[in-house]
C-alpha cells in the first residue's frame, strides 16, 4: 500500500464499562488502503463487529485513534463524523436493516437523501441504476417483504453504494443466507472491488470465503493475531 491509508486504526482500545468491564477490542493497530478485499475473522466473541464499528465511526474508541485518509476522528464532532459516514463510508448488515414501508427504490435513496447532494431526479436515477446493476431492475417498487432473503441483501448492498462511497463495511453480510445466495452476493461484493475500485472490509465467520479474498485480518480476545495478504491487490 502506498500513500495515506483509507482507513487507519492506531493502537485502538475499546473498554465496555461495567460492574466488570469487558475489552472488547485490545490494542488494534492497521491501515487499509485503495481497492482492497479484506475478511475480518475469529471466533464468537473476538471483536470482529466491534472493530468493524469502530472502524465505521459507529463507536468511539475507548483509547486511540482511527482516522478517515489520514484525518483524526476522535475529537470531531458527531455531525462531522455523521457526515463522514454518509460521504466516504457505507454499510452492510448480516440482516439488511431495510425499511418495511418504503418500497426497494426508496430505501436505496435514503441515504442520498441525507447527504443531500443530488437532485430529486437524479437520487432516483442513481438508485434505478445501482438496482438494474444488481439484477433488480424488476423489483424497484415493491417492499422488502416481497423480495427472498438474497435480494433484500443486494439491495442494502446497493444502498450502500448509493453516495458512491470509497469504502465499505460488511458485517457477516451473508451470515443470514443460503449457499446459493451467499455466494451470489460474494461475488457482487468482489465485483464492488474489482469493478468499481471500491475497498471493502468484511467481517465473516465463513472461511472459505475468506480466503478468497485479498486480505484476512484474524482476531482473537479483542487483539490481532495474523495480517494475511492472501493474493495481489487489484490494480
Amino acid at each position: 500500500m502506498t500513500g495515506v491509508p483509507l482507513v487507519e486504526a492506531r493502537q485502538v482500545t475499546r473498554i465496555l464499562p461495567g460492574i466488570v468491564p469487558t475489552t472488547l477490542v485490545r490494542d488494534v493497530s492497521l491501515a487499509v488502503g485503495e481497492r482492497e478485499f479484506v475478511a475480518i475473522t475469529g471466533p464468537s466473541g473476538s471483536g470482529k463487529s466491534s472493530l468493524l464499528y469502530l472502524l465505521g465511526l459507529l463507536d468511539l474508541p475507548t483509547s486511540g485513534e482511527v482516522l478517515i485518509r489520514g484525518r483524526a476522528t476522535a475529537s470531531m464532532s458527531e455531525v462531522e463524523r455523521g457526515q463522514i459516514r454518509l460521504s466516504t463510508l457505507g454499510f452492510v448488515f448480516q440482516f439488511h436493516f431495510l425499511l418495511p414501508e418504503f418500497s426497494v427504490i426508496d430505501n436505496v435513496m435514503l441515504p442520498m437523501r441525507a447527504l443531500g447532494a443530488l437532485s430529486p431526479a437524479a437520487m432516483r436515477e442513481r438508485a434505478s441504476s445501482l438496482l438494474s446493476a444488481l439484477g433488480l431492475g424488476e423489483h424497484m417498487s415493491k417492499r422488502p417483504d416481497q423480495l427472498s432473503g438474497g435480494q433484500r441483501q443486494r439491495v442494502a448492498v446497493a444502498r450502500a453504494l448509493a453516495n458512491d462511497p470509497p469504502l465499505i463495511l460488511a458485517d457477516e453480510p451473508t451470515g443470514s443466507l443460503d449457499s446459493k445466495s451467499s455466494e451470489q452476493v460474494f461475488e457482487i461484493l468482489r465485483d464492488v472491488v474489482e469493478g468499481r475500485g471500491k475497498t471493502v472490509i468484511a467481517v465473516t465467520h465463513d472461511l472459505e470465503l475468506a480466503a478468497r479474498m485479498h486480505r484476512r485480518i484474524q482476531l482473537i480476545d479483542g487483539a490481532i493475531t495474523s495480517d494475511a495478504q492472501r493474493q495481489p491487490i487489484v490494480t
